[in-house]
């Protein structure tokens, strides 16, 4: 014959959600970001050098203008070598992509997750009063995952 436990009711534990989970809370604050007027060159280079895949494209007032991206940067060089143009003479006005998709910093990050999913993009800009403020990666999103523990994200 085995033990019996009686261990009683059990009050349900109320849900406390402690950790952080808005894009905000996970964003990148400090960002490489490039002027217009830059040359491809010095972004292949800035890129080369942080082992970044792109970067958020401003004006003088941290307004976003575009992203420009290793793909972007590839096309020029295969243009210039294509054409015979000197890849000196290009900037990222010419390459960058204008028509930037942004995610709010209120956002939840599984929703965020969701929406990297839904447009296959590898990152969102976001701002704040039309000014830069950050900018959420795929690779924030798993951070945030592992930050998360296994019962928080249960119960979301």
């Amino acid at each position: 014959m085995g033990i019996i436990s009686f261990q009683g009711a059990r009050s349900k534990t109320k849900k406390e959600h402690e950790a952080p989970i808005k894009v905000s809370d996970y964003m990148s604050r400090k960002l490489i970001t490039f002027k217009p007027h830059q040359s491809v060159m010095e972004v292949i280079e800035s890129l080369v050098k942080h082992k970044i895949s792109g970067g958020p494209v401003v004006g003088e007032n941290q307004e976003l203008l575009g992203i420009i991206s290793e793909g972007d940067c590839i096309k020029q060089l295969n243009e210039s070598r294509y054409y015979n143009m000197p890849i000196q003479d290009a900037t990222v006005e010419k390459f960058m992509v204008r028509n930037v998709e942004t995610i709010d910093g209120n956002l939840n990050i599984f929703d965020a997750a969701n929406k990297f999913l839904e447009t296959k993009r590898r990152r969102f800009p976001i701002l704040e009063d039309g000014k830069l403020v950050g900018q959420i990666s795929q690779k924030d999103v798993m951070k945030a995952a592992l930050k998360l523990n296994s019962q928080y994200w249960r119960d979301l």
